[in-house]
């Protein structure tokens, strides 16, 4: 399949499929299909696609083998691994927007747990803002033997949650940064006590809805199923599709595609617009720098992070470049990144089906160049 494709590339005749709704942009066309081939020939995984959006255009490519024979598209359903927590993060910003509460509550004021003796360190609790810029103190991950292959996620259980947190902070929550699952796994419990519904529910109703990602979900549903991109191991052998459990929604929890991963980054990129303005600028800002912070780990992945969001990682504009949000994600067999720059109206999204140690930083590359191509100078 590879050969074909550079047998297309260096004809000028490969023909990507997978358009998104609304494409217009020549232009754009040809970029993603021309970044596309030398991505997926790049990141060496089965099946590979690219995504973007310029100025309210849109495009995409699929190029090799989704794990039934076709290539990858538009609707192809995909695991988007920890992307989720830009979703959660929009959620908790949603919430502050709407005066449901504050990003400095406490998780201890927010997550509902009765009876529970939350961790502190030099008598600072872990509060929201600290949850969501990974900055709380708290380890990677819940402590909890792991599932069986066909589901991992099974010794994440609610009883789990609440027994890791009588272990002693890493950091005092705020004065520094490790990438934290267990973090996030936490606010979502916070944000489902704070609205009083599940937070699936809120996430469907605030944010998914209202940008018609009918794709987007934490269970597949067997009318989608037939579209699934299946992941594969550092060996190359197929995963299974394992069931997502509440407890890691709002960590890595979600399924989306291509296509409506643009309609998500539209909504993000219509920084003119009025409606859902204090929403958005709350979203999209930096609110934990580097500068200072001891110790910083696991958040270099997608480029070097300058500060954190709500759950982006932020990259400052240097020389020519725009200032960037950006995310990764991997899960079950599946890497993905997106990467945006609000300033200039243009974000790329990626996803590859096999874990590789050279085919991510690759496939990275492949946005961000891509990106910095459309952004312009």
């Amino acid at each position: 399949m590879r050969a074909k494709i550079l047998a297309g590339l260096l004809l000028g005749l490969w023909i990507g499929p997978g358009a998104a709704p609304g494409r217009a942009d020549p232009l754009l066309d040809e970029m993603v299909e021309f970044d596309g081939v030398i991505g997926s020939l790049s990141v060496g995984s089965p099946g590979f696609v690219l995504a973007a959006i310029r100025d309210g255009e849109t495009a995409v490519r699929g190029f090799g083998d989704r794990g039934d024979g076709q290539a990858p598209d538009g609707d192809t359903l995909l695991r988007v691994g920890s992307i989720s927590k830009v979703f959660c993060g929009a959620a908790l910003a949603d919430l502050v927007a709407r005066d449901r509460l504050a990003l400095t509550d406490t998780l201890e004021s927010r997550a509902g747990f009765e009876g529970v003796s939350f961790p502190e360190r030099d008598g600072v609790p872990i509060r929201l803002i600290d949850l969501v810029t990974q900055s709380s103190g708290l380890p990677r991950e819940v402590p909890a033997q792991p599932g069986p292959p066909d589901d991992p996620f099974a010794g994440n259980t609610h009883a789990a949650q609440l027994a890791g947190l009588g272990a002693p902070l890493l950091f005092t929550p705020g004065r520094g940064i490790l990438y934290s699952n267990y973090g996030f796994d936490l606010l979502g419990a916070a944000l489902a006590h704070t609205a009083g519904q599940p937070y699936a529910d809120l996430l469907a109703e605030r944010v998914l809805r209202p940008n018609g990602m009918a794709d987007t979900t934490f269970a597949p549903t067997p009318e989608q199923e037939p579209r699934l991109m299946r992941g594969h191991d550092f060996s190359g052998a197929p995963m299974p599709f394992a069931p997502t459990p509440v407890t890691i929604e709002c960590a890595g929890g979600l399924y989306s595609t291509p296509n409506d991963m643009l309609r998500w980054l539209a909504w993000q990129l219509d920084t003119g617009s009025a409606e859902d303005a204090e929403w958005r600028l709350l979203d999209q800002a930096a609110w934990r720098y580097r500068d200072g912070l001891d110790p910083v780990s696991g958040l270099d992945d997608g480029g070097t992070m300058d500060a954190m969001g709500l759950g982006w990682v932020v990259m400052l504009p240097r020389d020519n470049a725009p200032l960037v949000l950006q995310k990764t994600g991997g899960l079950q067999g599946v890497f993905s990144y997106v990467a945006m720059a609000p300033s200039r109206k243009v974000a790329v999204f990626a996803a590859m089906n096999q874990f590789s140690v050279t085919g991510f930083p690759a496939m990275v590359k492949t946005v961000n160049d891509l990106l910095d191509a459309l952004a312009g100078r």
